[in-house]
């Protein structure tokens, strides 16, 4: 079964972890697309969402978007959109529920976002 908006990036979340889910079905579809082509960078990245979504050290390859894309809304409320890069082109963009401590994937694709290529 495929996974669908809403669902969870599984297994739950341990003790001091943030829960990741999906967004939408269709960063749950890019998603499984990720893991078959990069399966141990899509792992990497979920445990780094699942760890340290927001880290203190942000790199050229995990940071939070600028400008428009910087923000995101999900149920009703506006939050902070994080990017980490899985492959050259491929990208995760999450969105960081601090008061859920939840992380909604909101895109996951194989190729370069093209909201980026302006």
């Amino acid at each position: 079964m495929s996974p669908r908006r809403g669902d969870r990036a599984v297994p739950p979340p341990g003790p001091g972890e943030w829960d990741v889910r999906f967004a939408n079905g269709e960063a749950a579809k890019g998603w499984e697309q990720m893991a078959m082509q990069a399966a141990g960078n899509t792992r990497a990245a979920w445990l780094v969402m699942r760890t340290d979504p927001d880290p203190a050290t942000r790199t050229e390859h995990h940071h939070r978007l600028k400008g428009e894309l910087g923000h995101g809304a999900h149920r009703g409320r506006t939050i902070e959109r994080w990017q980490i890069e899985v492959t050259a082109g491929g990208r995760i963009w999450y969105l960081l529920d601090a008061e859920r401590r939840t992380v909604w994937i909101d895109q996951a694709s194989t190729g370069h976002p093209k909201a980026t290529d302006r």
